[in-house]
């Protein structure tokens, strides 16, 4: 039976990097493409013109994780593998781990910004969240 492997995305080159290395290297797996919607995202505020319409971002924001969805299953039949893919909302690294304990996930793939100072402090690192978290084995791929 094939492993599952889970590769979180989230448009940055580094994702884009490590589902490039999870659809070479787990060629014979099943592999679940994530992306996580991060409702904090939605606290911002308008500027000049006032508040952002809550509704109107949440629609954005959706559109746009399918969209990123669709270009990484695109990404993924160009390597002959049928991804699986799925879009949550939560805290990033939380639903990172809850997905793949909900899912019997076996394997996590994902990028890394390779932050570190003062930076990595203040936006913390989703990678470093998860490997700490994750009952099944994580590579982080830079």
């Amino acid at each position: 039976m094939a492993k599952r492997v889970l590769v979180p995305i989230d448009g940055s080159e580094q994702a884009r990097t490590a589902l490039e290395y999870a659809l070479e290297e787990f060629a014979e797996e099943t592999v679940t493409i994530l992306h996580v919607i991060d409702p904090r995202e939605f606290n911002t505020y308008g500027g000049i013109d006032g508040w952002v319409d809550i509704d109107d971002l949440r629609e954005q924001r959706r559109a746009q994780a399918e969209q990123l969805i669709e270009d990484a299953r695109e990404r993924a039949a160009e390597h002959g593998i049928t991804a699986s893919t799925d879009v949550v909302t939560g805290k990033v690294a939380r639903a990172i781990v809850e997905y793949a304990v909900e899912h019997d996930v076996e394997h996590i793939v994902l990028g890394s910004h390779g932050r570190s100072g003062i930076s990595r402090i203040l936006l913390g690192s989703v990678a470093e969240n998860v490997v700490r978290r994750s009952p099944v084995p994580v590579t982080v791929v830079r």
